[in-house]
């Protein structure tokens, strides 16, 4: 099992997640990051450190929400990977909890 960023980080980027992974499985884009499948050893340390509540295990992945673990899969092998906690994105506290940022990722 893996888990998940979902599209709340979109425009966030918050990378509170990132300090807490012991595998360095993050990857980072423009504007969102991305767990690697591939990489992601089921810790759970990430998905309670978000603040904006993007991340979750691939079991509790809501419905509307699946297409992002192919996602996350393939953005992860585009991306370098993060291992620094850096600043969110400026305006990170406005974004957060817009509903349907997909159409806002830059790849």
């Amino acid at each position: 099992m893996t888990y998940v960023v979902t599209d709340n980080c979109i425009k966030c980027k918050y990378t509170d997640c990132v300090e807490v992974c012991p595998v360095d499985c993050f990857h980072e884009g423009p504007n969102f990051l991305t767990i690697d499948p591939d990489e992601c050893i089921d810790c759970t340390l990430c998905e309670p450190e978000c603040p904006a509540e993007a991340i979750y295990s691939e079991d509790d992945l809501p419905e509307d929400k699946e297409h992002f673990l192919e996602l996350n899969a393939e953005l992860a092998q585009k991306w370098p990977v993060i291992t620094e906690s850096k600043d969110p994105l400026p305006d990170a506290e406005q974004w957060d909890g817009t509903p349907d940022k997909l159409q806002y990722l830059e790849r």
